[in-house]
């Protein structure tokens, strides 16, 4: 068994003080922990896709607990081909059913443009392979992530696709009809 990392002795760099904060609150977690004798298939067979932004506590707000749902999260929550590829490991080898989208109001890729590419590539001297994904309409883009989902080729399990629109004021979740 592995000992926790040590912070103690270590330089500090921007930032790092926060990671040590993190790691120390895992050796509290850890101390107290006892294997919970699940594997990996999730008990509901699900899989959450949501957005990254840190309003969103997912287990909370539906209702979960460990083990219940794969939960897949990105910027914007959109479904790009690494959210596929995740779906098709959990449904092909892991036995997950559903797919629930989760986007979110007041989106930070409401802001954005491919524009921030190019900006990227300016700054970098070289073009990011990914696409931004910005979106203008939150509802709009849930059902684009819905039709991903339903069309794509590597998924067994695609009739069970439900997206929402989770409102960052209220804790709410707004069903988006697919049509």
């Amino acid at each position: 068994m592995s000992t926790p990392a040590p912070t103690e002795g270590r330089p500090t760099q921007a930032g790092s003080h926060v990671t040590d904060r993190l790691v120390e609150a895992n050796g509290r977690y850890a101390a107290k922990f006892t294997d919970p004798g699940m594997d990996a298939r999730p008990v509901l067979k699900v899989a959450v896709v949501a957005c990254m932004d840190a309003r969103l506590d997912l287990h909370a707000a539906l209702g979960l607990d460990l083990g219940d749902c794969h939960t897949i999260r990105n910027a914007g929550g959109v479904v790009t081909d690494d959210v596929i590829r995740s779906l098709t490991i959990s449904q092909r080898a892991l036995e997950t059913r559903g797919v629930v989208l989760i986007h979110h109001t007041n989106c930070g890729l409401e802001s954005l443009t491919e524009e921030f590419r190019q900006d990227l590539e300016a700054e970098v001297g070289q073009r990011p392979t990914w696409a931004v994904e910005s979106f203008r309409d939150v509802e709009q883009d849930v059902r684009q992530s819905m039709q991903r989902v339903r069309t794509s080729p590597f998924l067994l399990h695609t009739d069970d696709v439900r997206g929402f629109v989770f409102d960052v004021k209220t804790g709410a979740l707004t069903e988006i009809d697919p049509a």
